[in-house]
């Protein structure tokens, strides 16, 4: 059975930094590529960043890209997004989700109604940046 688990949500200022952290379980990640898209208040989701299966190549949407990085943890079957210089517009919350294979490019685009592009995703943890 897969399971996804985020923790390290919270409240920052603008300007500061969080890591997440997803917990995986039931995968490899020689198999599943693993990304991260969020949902802020009243708009449609958005994926904003992924890391390959096998290669751990990572890709960013450009509304993140040079603030947040993706990384891997092999021996703890952890995966990390490290956001740094946090905007209020980065308000949502965050999911760590799996789809088997590469990384593609609908992995890093808004994502329409429930049409997720994922076979595997969290319960989400809540980012607020705000003053």
């Amino acid at each position: 059975q897969v399971q996804l688990v985020e923790s390290g949500g919270g409240l920052v200022q603008p300007g500061g930094s969080l890591r997440l952290a997803c917990a995986t379980s039931g995968l490899s990640f020689d198999y599943y590529a693993i990304g991260w898209f969020r949902q802020a208040p009243g708009k449609e989701r958005e994926g904003i960043s992924c890391i390959a299966s096998f290669d751990g190549e990572t890709s960013y949407a450009d509304s993140v890209k040079g603030r947040f990085t993706i990384s891997r943890d092999v021996a703890k079957n952890t995966v990390y997004l490290q956001m740094n210089s946090l905007k209020p517009e980065d308000t949502a919350i965050y999911y760590c989700a799996a789809d088997r294979g590469r990384c593609l490019p609908v992995h890093l685009a808004p994502i329409v109604g429930d049409d997720i592009p994922y076979d595997y995703w969290g319960q989400g943890t809540q980012v607020t940046v705000s003053s």
